[in-house]
């Protein structure tokens, strides 16, 4: 959430900073001000629920074990001929007991078939559900939905027949995505809870090196140390695609009929541009806990070129608008009042961060066209504002940043380059909300890159939270929630 509202300030006292200005703006600039005065308590206070739950996730590895579940890897592909043998080797050295991996070939008309054709003949574990056009191609939820079906119809009926579905885990990995070998070990330890139906794995961005993927990288590990692992003991943790691990009982308990792909008569997933965010969301309403683990992460590669990079946020920005149909559903979710608050903020983000956003561009306008100053001389103001806008940011650099290495360091140097790349980003909720108004609900896959591209140097660093590659601020204007 931006915290650049209030930044413009007349000539006038420090406790007048919107002097000069009409009545009407003055009344949305007050509002937005206090709204980000709710919001930095509301960062401190999720930056100690978070720095809580961190330790407590990990006494809870130490008690489980991974063995009491069955693993299912489900592995989106379309036209992946350039990732697809890395991901499906990287699922092999996965650590598992009981492990099945599920390759959704989306109707690929590139070198996926041979691919997988040629894996298949080499790895037991890896089972191909192809799909075919017209269903093909649909979009994600689709192809998830069928796989859905798949491990049922499918998994549960051959060497595994007879798991119950409270102890089968499915777990969503994009064809880029690599997960470390001991990830079912550190992701135990949450399902031991009964009632949590899915957890998140902490998203990281292996081709780090360039200025804009070390924006994703960090922009991600700030969702994820501090708003989605402080709502993790509330249980209001939300899904990301990728790195999504899910019970196969609560996928059950959300199965609809209506709001579906083409072809699709029923499943879990709905047809949504950020399916994942709705499955989520309407676990929690089902009365299933949603928990973030930063314990074990999912490496994806990170988009190098900004206009690519705009459009893949536009389709996650929309989706979140599409989201505000679940804001009836959210009050009669079955959790506590203060959960319940955060779960319907999170839900109305985007307009939040349109109105902050509005709020700067009217400080602009008013400091080019108008005769108002931008910034007050008063020291109070620029002292008061200043707080606002750095302190979360360096809190939430804090918390992302591993031990050691410089943190305090990091954290200077880091904000304001993390700062322009969330701003810069911020268009994206205006273009979403124009296209969702006016029906134009299409997606593009976002290509792939060469696996080698951008790749960060192998340093220790490479073993660290976000904040070893690069310092994290505070969840920007532009920042959509990283899926």
């Amino acid at each position: 959430m931006t915290l650049a509202a209030g930044a413009s300030a007349t000539a006038g006292p420090w406790w007048d900073p919107y002097r000069g200005m009409p009545v009407a703006v003055q009344v949305l600039m007050w509002f937005l001000l206090a709204l980000t005065v709710v919001t930095v308590v509301m960062i401190v206070w999720l930056v100690v629920r978070a720095w809580l739950e961190r330790r407590r996730q990990r006494e809870a590895v130490e008690v489980a074990h991974e063995g009491e579940y069955l693993w299912v890897f489900v592995v989106p592909a379309l036209n992946e001929e350039v990732t697809i043998a890395d991901s499906v080797s990287r699922l092999v050295a996965v650590e598992a007991t009981h492990k099945v991996i599920v390759v959704i070939d989306d109707g690929s008309d590139d070198g996926t078939p041979e691919v997988l054709a040629r894996l298949q003949a080499q790895v037991p574990e890896l089972q191909v559900l192809r799909r075919e056009l017209p269903n093909a191609r649909v979009g994600k939820s689709a192809g998830l939905d069928d796989a859905w079906d798949f491990v049922h119809s499918r998994v549960l009926a051959g060497r595994y027949a007879g798991w119950p579905t409270t102890q089968v885990v499915v777990g969503v990995v994009d064809a880029d995505g690599r997960i470390p070998p001991d990830a079912p070990h550190n992701l135990a330890g949450a399902f031991t809870d009964e009632r949590v139906g899915g957890v998140q794995a902490l998203v990281r961005i292996y081709n780090r090196r360039h200025y804009l993927t070390w924006g994703q990288d960090v922009e991600f590990g700030v969702m994820a140390y501090v708003y989605q692992l402080g709502r993790s003991a509330w249980g209001t943790a939300n899904m990301g695609g990728n790195g999504q691990y899910i019970r196969l009982a609560a996928l059950d308990d959300v199965v609809a009929t209506d709001k579906l792909p083409l072809g699709v008569e029923r499943g879990p997933w709905r047809d949504r541009l950020t399916e994942d965010q709705d499955i989520g969301v309407r676990l929690i309403h089902a009365g299933w806990r949603g928990r973030q683990t930063v314990l074990t992460s999912v490496d994806q590669q990170g988009v190098t070129q900004l206009r690519r990079l705009f459009k893949q946020r536009v389709r996650w920005a929309q989706g979140n608008w599409q989201a505000f149909g679940l804001l009836r559903p959210a009050l009669r979710a079955p959790v506590s009042i203060g959960a319940k608050l955060d779960h319907l903020v999170y839900l109305v983000m985007p307009l939040l961060q349109m109105l902050m956003g509005a709020g700067l561009v009217l400080s602009l306008c008013f400091w080019l066209f108008g005769d108002v100053s931008f910034v007050s001389g008063w020291w109070p103001s620029l002292v008061f504002f200043g707080t606002l806008t750095i302190v979360p940011s360096f809190l939430t650099l804090l918390m992302t940043s591993e031990p050691g290495r410089h943190r305090f360091m990091r954290s200077i140097f880091g904000l304001f380059p993390y700062m322009l790349y969330t701003w810069v980003l911020w268009p994206v909720v205006a273009v979403s909300l124009l296209r969702e108004l006016t029906g134009r609900r299409g997606w593009t896959k976002t290509d792939r890159e060469p696996l080698d591209a951008n790749l960060p140097d192998e340093t220790p660093d490479d073993e660290g939270g976000p904040g070893a590659d690069g310092a994290a601020g505070a969840q920007g204007a532009g920042a959509t929630m990283p899926r």
